[in-house]
């Protein structure tokens, strides 16, 4: 049988648990909430109620089993953790407390050959990403309860059982998968076959039977269509230019309150960066290596950062004008670099032609359905009568429902097609907007091009927005906390705790779309990875080796190739160090070895993951990505002392008789029984690739090359 909505119910025993949240006030209280990973850290959506003694706040809140954060905010201003909870860095500076939510029936502890599966961790749905067509085989995966059942195998009809390899766990859950070859020409039949001790069951979209008959998941070959992702990502380098803070070019165009580059920063300061400098700067970036651009907003805007949007149609006039930024796009794309604009859709700036007729108008607008507002005339700032995006005033939230709000919207991409070469959206404040938006959204950036990438910004697991209707991929900030957990100074430091989380997070996904994510160690929102390491660049440095070997497109955040650090926001958002860059800077020099290592490798950019070595002891993590027969292997000592690692290729089905050292140059082989060793020292990494990259040269010419044509315009 086909299983058919409602698919969650019909397919898994999991169901929501009630949890009390209870705080008690050491102060005089009058407002108390809960905020956390449940409700979108939304301070205001669930506040709590005061009991007798009018100390004690509780609210019951039905959660997902699975990890939660929180925080308690009080008096509606004042965030603060759980006193009676455990608490833990989010690794972006954060303290948040946490809660792991168990099923019932966990309470029995989890021991292979006792025959007994537990029910509520088994769920498998009949779509992306448990569900998925990539490469010429569907993928299909299945979940269940680690170290609960001996084997798991993929049953499908009229074929022998296929063994299924874990590909993940984290807290809860254990992710088994296969590949299965399929033509897609007939119908697929399948279920799981569990085999535990003296028991062999089946599971279906009945759920858990002795027997497979009539509990069937039926893959349609004539309606199946694959989730495909632009073909070009996982082969790129992004480099993330924040517009304002990168290069100014043209002090003309610069505000009048403008700030020194290295000027102290405030929440409003200027610095004058714009389009004139990044086109002077073209010829490093193609030296560098990166192919492709992540610009923060660029659009009209009354603030430095351009995340109030003021008009869609037309650039910041302080960085230049549509005619000058359509030059910089197919300047860059004869450097061979794409680029994506960053679209804040989710609200705009109070300025914004629509608004302001609403604020003229009142009720008589024809815009008023374009927003939320709470009556009329329209109050601006602190006592504002309409809804903003965390209830900043200067940022009314978009109506998203509203035909003309989508109309417009879904034509912003048609428009800037028109006007430049975009290759894509980074999509602001993504999960604030509905489902049915972002549905249009896709079909309107894809009518303009199929292999326009789509990212959505959400912090945790994006999974619900990545099954094929809506996004691409998404920033991958479960990476970065991964990352930032192992090297960074408020980390745990364990190799065991990054490879749980970073194969945790990629078994989230259909294959393809890990491939295609945004892969960062830090970004405009988050402190610089030197400040996340304490200002240790050993560490730093293994955070980008970690970067450049993981599945996802690396993304450099501007000046961290440099060196460059800078606390929370405003400071991560420092003027770019140019006198820093020279072939003497070291960070400079690894990064153009990470990027070119990147973009010979196709295994670096393709492999699955493969985890080698996770030793706490020691401190050593090896991983390697296999793709094809060959394998390119990151290695890591995060250790203080002196470590020697030993990796067998050959056990990956690999048959490679030699390995470039990407970092110290020069080949590696194996030995004769087909085992590598590599000795690193305190604090070092090392990715082995199968082919030699080429560095570009070094010297002035990194900076000031002279390959690509200059616009006209760019005289100054």
């Amino acid at each position: 049988m086909t299983c058919s909505v409602p698919l969650f119910f019909a397919c898994s025993s999991l169901a929501s648990i009630p949890h009390t949240f209870t705080y008690v006030a050491s102060a005089a209280t009058t407002k108390v909430a809960v905020a956390g990973t449940f409700n979108g850290w939304n301070k205001d959506a669930m506040p709590m109620k005061p009991t007798g003694d009018g100390k004690t706040w509780t609210l019951v809140v039905d959660l997902d089993p699975g990890k939660v954060e929180y925080k308690f905010v009080l008096n509606g201003e004042t965030w603060i953790t759980d006193p009676a909870a455990k608490s833990e860095s989010d690794g972006n500076g954060n303290t948040n407390s946490v809660l792991l939510v168990v099923p019932p029936d966990y309470n029995r502890p989890a021991a292979k050959g006792d025959g007994v599966i537990t029910l509520s961790a088994l769920r498998h749905e009949p779509s992306e990403p448990d569900l998925n067509y990539d490469r010429g085989a569907l993928q299909i995966s299945l979940r269940v309860r680690p170290n609960d059942v001996e084997h798991v195998r993929l049953h499908v009809q009229g074929a022998s059982n296929s063994e299924m390899s874990e590909v993940g766990e984290d807290e809860l859950y254990a992710r088994f998968r296969v590949n299965e070859p399929w033509d897609r020409a007939k119908n697929f039949d399948y279920d799981f076959q569990l085999v535990d001790g003296d028991r062999t069951a089946y599971f279906g979209p009945n759920g858990l039977t002795d027997s497979p008959e009539g509990n069937l998941y039926t893959l349609n070959a004539a309606t199946y269509k694959p989730f495909l992702v632009p073909s070009w990502v996982e082969h790129s380098v992004i480099y993330q230019i924040f517009p304002d803070r990168f290069a100014n070019g043209d002090p003309t165009n610069d505000p009048k309150n403008v700030t020194p580059w290295d000027g102290p920063l405030t929440y409003s300061t200027w610095l004058g960066g714009d389009f004139a400098g990044v086109e002077q700067h073209v010829d490093y970036l193609h030296r560098l290596g990166v192919s492709c651009i992540y610009f923060n907003p660029v659009f009209r805007s009354p603030v430095y950062h351009r995340y109030e949007t003021s008009d869609f149609h037309l650039v910041a006039r302080e960085l230049g004008t549509n005619a000058q930024f359509d030059d910089l796009t197919k300047h860059l794309k004869a450097a061979g670099i794409r680029t994506v604009l960053d679209g804040v859709f989710n609200h705009t700036a109070t300025d914004f032609a629509p608004f302001a007729d609403v604020v003229k108008n009142g009720a008589a607008s024809q815009y008023t359905a374009w927003y939320t507002f709470k009556g009329f005339p329209v109050k601006l700032g602190r006592e504002h009568n309409y809804v903003a995006w965390d209830d900043y005033p200067s940022m009314p939230k978009l109506n998203h429902a509203n035909p003309a709000v989508q109309e417009y919207i879904w034509g912003v991409p048609k428009f800037w097609d028109s006007q430049a070469d975009i290759a894509g959206w980074r999509l602001d404040a993504a999960n604030e907007v509905p489902d049915a938006f972002w549905q249009g959204f896709r079909k309107a950036v894809k009518a303009v091009n199929p292999e326009d990438w789509i990212i959505g910004e959400v912090w945790g697991d994006a999974s619900h927005w990545l099954k094929g209707d809506m996004w691409d991929a998404v920033m991958n900030y479960p990476f970065l906390f991964a990352t930032t957990g192992f090297v960074g100074t408020e980390g745990d430091g364990k190799p065991s705790t990054f490879m749980r989380k970073a194969m945790g997070n990629y078994a989230t996904y259909a294959p393809q779309v890990s491939r295609n994510m945004m892969n960062l160690i830090d970004s405009h929102d988050t402190p610089r990875i030197l400040n996340v390491c304490g200002g240790n660049r050993k560490l730093a440095d293994l955070a980008a080796i970690l970067e450049f070997a993981w599945v996802g497109a690396p993304t450099v955040y501007y000046g961290d190739e440099l060196g460059m650090a800078g606390g929370k926001d405003p400071d991560d958002r420092r003027g770019m160090t140019w006198n820093t860059a020279t072939p003497a800077n070291p960070t400079l020099n690894l990064y153009r070895k990470l990027i070119a290592a990147r973009n010979v490798s196709v295994e670096l950019q393709s492999g699955d993951p493969v985890p080698l070595i996770a030793d706490d002891a020691n401190g050593t993590l090896a991983f390697a990505r296999v793709l094809n027969g060959k394998a390119a292997i990151c290695l890591v000592n995060r250790s203080s002392s002196t470590q020697s690692l030993t990796v067998n290729p050959a056990g990956m089905g690999t048959h490679q008789s030699r390995f470039y050292n990407v970092i110290t140059g020069g080949v590696v082989k194996p030995a004769g029984d087909g085992t590598l060793s590599i000795t690193l020292g305190a604090l070092s990494g090392t990715i082995l690739v199968p082919e030699a990259p080429t560095v570009s040269p070094t010297g002035s010419d990194l900076l000031l090359g002279s390959s690509f044509r200059r616009p006209q315009w760019l005289t100054f």
